[in-house]
C-alpha cells in the first residue's frame, strides 16, 4: 500500500476523530445521536481544513479494554464509520482502543474503510491496561477471512507504553514490517 496512492499526498495529514465515550462506557453521558453529531461536526471541520484522510477512534471509552472490546462497541463504531463514509469522500481508518485489531477490521470491512491502526501489532508492551501482546498472526488471518483489503497501519514504540526490554527503533521497525507484515508504520 502506497500512501501517495491512498491519500494523494507525499506527506498526508490524517485527522483523528476522537469519539466521545460510547454507550456502555463508564464515562458515557451522551446518547448515540449526540455522539454522531459530535463526530460529524469534527469530521466536517477536519475536512474543511484540508486533511488528506481521517481515522475514527473510540478515544472516550476509558478505561480501555486491553484486547477485545464488547460487541456493542463494534456496533457503535460501525454506525459512526458508516455515516462518516457516506458524508465524506476521504480515506477513513479505524482504531479500536486499546488494541482490538479484530474489531477494527470488522468495522473497516463493514464500512469500506481504507485502513486500520493497530497500536501493538508485534511484540509486547507494558501499558496502563497491563501487558499487551501483538497479534499480527490473528490480524492478517482475520483480514483474509473477511476479504477485507484495509491496510494495516502499525505503531512502533507506541505512546503510553513501555517496552519489556530496550530495543533500537530500527529493529522495531524492521520486525513490524518483515515479520508483522504491516503495510504502514506509525511512530508516535
Amino acid at each position: 500500500m502506497r500512501l501517495l496512492d491512498l491519500f494523494h499526498a507525499d506527506k498526508p495529514v490524517i485527522g483523528v476523530l476522537h469519539a466521545p465515550a460510547l454507550p456502555g462506557s463508564p464515562q458515557n453521558t451522551l446518547d448515540f445521536d449526540a455522539i454522531l453529531n459530535w463526530v460529524l461536526t469534527d469530521a466536517d471541520a477536519l475536512a474543511g481544513g484540508g486533511i488528506h484522510g481521517m481515522i475514527l477512534e473510540n478515544f472516550g471509552d476509558v478505561p480501555f479494554y486491553p484486547q477485545r472490546v464488547p460487541p456493542h462497541t463494534v456496533a457503535f463504531m460501525t454506525a459512526l464509520g458508516r455515516e462518516i463514509r457516506r458524508r465524506f469522500n476521504l480515506p477513513l481508518g479505524i482504531n479500536v482502543l486499546r488494541n482490538d485489531a479484530r474489531a477494527a477490521l470488522a468495522v473497516a470491512a463493514a464500512v469500506d474503510a481504507q485502513f486500520i491502526r493497530v497500536n501493538i501489532h508485534t511484540g509486547a508492551r507494558v501499558t496502563d491496561q497491563g501487558l499487551i501482546q501483538g497479534r499480527a498472526h490473528e490480524t492478517f488471518r482475520y483480514r483474509k477471512l473477511l476479504g477485507c483489503d484495509a491496510g494495516i497501519f502499525a505503531d512502533v514504540d507506541v505512546k503510553h507504553s513501555a517496552p519489556l526490554a530496550a530495543r533500537e527503533l530500527r529493529v522495531e521497525v524492521e520486525e513490524v514490517v518483515s515479520r508483522g507484515c504491516a503495510d504502514t508504520i506509525i511512530v508516535t
